[in-house]
């Protein structure tokens, strides 16, 4: 008989599909389970795209990217990003998702590894389990905010050991790291001769203070950065992602790409000059209303004194439920059935994050602070019972 790849058949089912199916199954679900904006793409984006469809300009396009979008992104991540990048050094990829796994197949030889949090989005592990690539995880504490911290790095970097993989604003966690953890993170990689993956999807999404980037910050060229329109521009289905990457590597990325994807969309791209060259306000107006959620959703927890990490960027926000006594799998499950509520278990992150489970502030107020309250009287519950 024809079987799987064994890489395929060791790839762990995702918790947030699980969780997902399992709402369906209750049919009037408060979905806090996935990272989605529930903004439309803007108007604008869409009159681009169909004006291209129309025009014809549907047809396939450079590997890397048409040159007017490659022109104009570079000039966006030198002005908001403070990345000094020439448009070819631009990549644009079918979401930052294609882009990251070019990149891993392009520096990375099956058996070596890659350091990787825990938590992190499980995607990253799962395109290292393909490639024949070992995720060496490092943890990240809630006392630091769940900010990576070279000390606690160092000890899981060996010989084999390619790439640091860092996320900021951070999914789960919603973590910003800090310009000085970031400067010894790069010097951490500078010591080590390691590459640096920094995925920087929501680098328009922040709460505090913009987040900084760590190109910025590379003397030497060992840090690749990617990007998308999908959480920025509400535009998630379309699947226009970009990267920039250090001269010497980007044909070889273009290589690997290649036989992945051949492009992106045509029409899609033309979308995502447009909501790079349009007006910026719809982002600005998206942000606050993220922002406002995270403050309603914290002074509630707060409120009802269940613990969890404030989150400073990205629209995600991880909730401590070990009070509750049970683990976050049953947690998940019990949440979904018992209080039509779904969320993600932690350990889809990362196997030490057990004591949390993930909720996005991508959902509308209402059913988000619904949810949320449900989610903190569970907690409270369920604990007594147990406890009892």
């Amino acid at each position: 008989m024809v079987k799987p790849s064994r890489a395929i058949r060791s790839l762990p089912r995702s918790g947030i599909r699980e969780i997902m199916e399992l709402a369906w199954t209750v049919g009037d679900a408060i979905h806090l389970e996935v990272g989605e904006p529930n903004f439309e793409t803007p108007a604008h984006v869409v009159e681009a795209a169909h004006q291209a469809a129309a025009g014809g300009f549907t047809r396939y396009t450079p590997n890397a990217g048409i040159p007017e979008l490659r022109e104009v992104l570079s000039e966006k991540v030198r002005v908001r990003n403070g990345i000094e990048a020439s448009p070819d050094r631009i990549v644009v990829t079918p979401g930052s998702v294609v882009g990251i796994y070019s990149v891993i197949a392009a520096i990375a030889n099956p058996g070596s590894e890659i350091l990787l949090s825990d938590p992190s989005w499980p995607n990253y592990h799962l395109m290292m389990k393909l490639l024949g690539i070992r995720p060496a995880r490092f943890p990240l504490h809630a006392e630091d905010g769940f900010v990576p911290k070279a000390a606690h790095i160092e000890p899981h970097i060996t010989e084999r050991t390619t790439a640091l993989l860092l996320n900021s604003p951070g999914n789960p966690t919603g973590a910003t790291t800090p310009r000085e953890e970031l400067e010894e993170l790069v010097e951490l990689a500078r010591s080590y001769d390691l590459w640096i993956l920094s995925d920087e999807v929501y680098d328009e999404i922040w709460f505090d203070s913009p987040p900084v980037s760590a190109g910025p910050i590379d003397p030497d060229g060992r840090v690749i950065t990617f990007f998308s329109f999908s959480k920025t521009y509400a535009m998630t289905g379309w699947r226009v992602g970009y990267l920039v990457s250090p001269p010497e590597l980007t044909e070889s990325v273009i290589k690997a790409q290649e036989p992945i994807t051949s492009c992106v969309n045509a029409p899609a791209q033309k979308a995502a000059v447009a909501a790079i060259t349009g007006p910026q306000q719809v982002v600005a107006e998206m942000r606050k209303s993220y922002h406002e959620r995270r403050d309603l959703v914290v002074d509630l927890l707060d409120a009802e004194g269940i613990p969890y990490a404030r989150p400073t960027g990205a629209f995600y926000l991880m909730v401590d439920i070990s009070r509750s006594g049970l683990s976050d799998l049953e947690f998940g499950r019990r949440l979904v059935l018992e209080r039509g509520v779904a969320v993600v278990p932690g350990t889809t992150f990362g196997p030490d994050s057990g004591d949390y489970v993930r909720v996005s502030l991508a959902t509308a107020t209402d059913p988000l602070l619904e949810g949320v309250s449900r989610l903190a009287e569970a907690v409270e519950t369920w604990g007594a019972a147990l406890r009892s």
